[in-house]
């Protein structure tokens, strides 16, 4: 089973930049599905994505259609019209991959699509102070909460040794 990052028509480079790095560091494959608000070009992705850029699986569609045709799997719909906290979404018995399909920053998701799976619309729970969290924020939550209840995979829960060591906080 495999984790799946979709972003539905996004318009900020520097939100997509930022969920491309959270998917190379969680090994979450990226959809995007056009139109896109931006180009499509590292020079305007790199500066929030650094050099990780490389290391992003991301796959672009012309449409949802195209990119349902070629992507079967469990769906889960983040908006903030779903009705169900993340929780309360059994993950961990998800059969086939599973792909966490987010909006527009200034829509969402169109209405035509939530309805068609109102169990799987997911919200992360808040007051009324604001209407959403930052896209980029929110993808991480949620890639996160679903990474935790499969146990984080195949991730390094230590830092690791490639990097500064998991006993770095021991040395001298």
């Amino acid at each position: 089973m495999k984790i799946n990052v979709v972003l539905f028509q996004p318009e900020i480079p520097q939100n997509t930049a930022n969920i491309m790095r959270t998917c190379a560091g969680t090994s979450v494959t990226l959809h995007l599905i056009k139109p896109l608000g931006f180009k499509l070009d590292p020079k305007y992705l790199k500066r929030v994505a650094v050099n990780y850029l490389d290391n992003v699986d991301y796959f672009v569609y012309d449409s949802y259609h195209d990119f349902i045709e070629k992507n079967p799997g469990e769906y889960y719909f983040i908006t903030r019209y779903g009705k169900k906290p993340p929780r309360q979404m059994a993950f961990q018995e998800a059969q086939k991959d599973i792909y966490l399909i987010f909006g527009r920053e200034s829509t969402g998701l169109p209405k035509n699509i939530l309805r068609q799976d109102l169990d799987r619309c997911v919200r992360l729970p808040m007051n009324d102070s604001i209407r959403s969290l930052n896209l980029a924020n929110t993808v991480a939550i949620m890639v996160y909460e679903v990474l935790g209840q499969l146990d984080y995979l195949q991730l390094s829960k230590t830092e690791p040794e490639t990097l500064k060591g998991e006993d770095w906080l021991l040395e001298e």
